[in-house]
């Protein structure tokens, strides 16, 4: 097997009350974490006040330099 460098993505792990930043995108900006289910996550705007729900979509990325590619 040859080794490859590869990018690795799982969903981030959301938790009610966390403040977070999205960095690009149609929803950057700040956000309050409302509401976390297994498909979806419930966020605030901290200026507005409004909460939409969407689909879970945010991930964490990193890359590893010596992973089997395909596993």
């Amino acid at each position: 097997m040859v080794k490859q460098k590869v990018v690795v993505f799982s969903s981030y792990p959301f938790e009610p009350g966390q403040k977070i930043n999205i960095a690009d995108g149609p929803r950057r900006g700040d956000w309050e974490i409302v509401k976390v289910e297994e498909r979806k996550v419930t966020l605030r705007c901290p200026v507005s006040g409004r909460q939409f729900t969407w689909d879970r979509f945010c991930y964490f990325m990193e890359e590893r330099e010596d992973m089997v590619w395909p596993g």
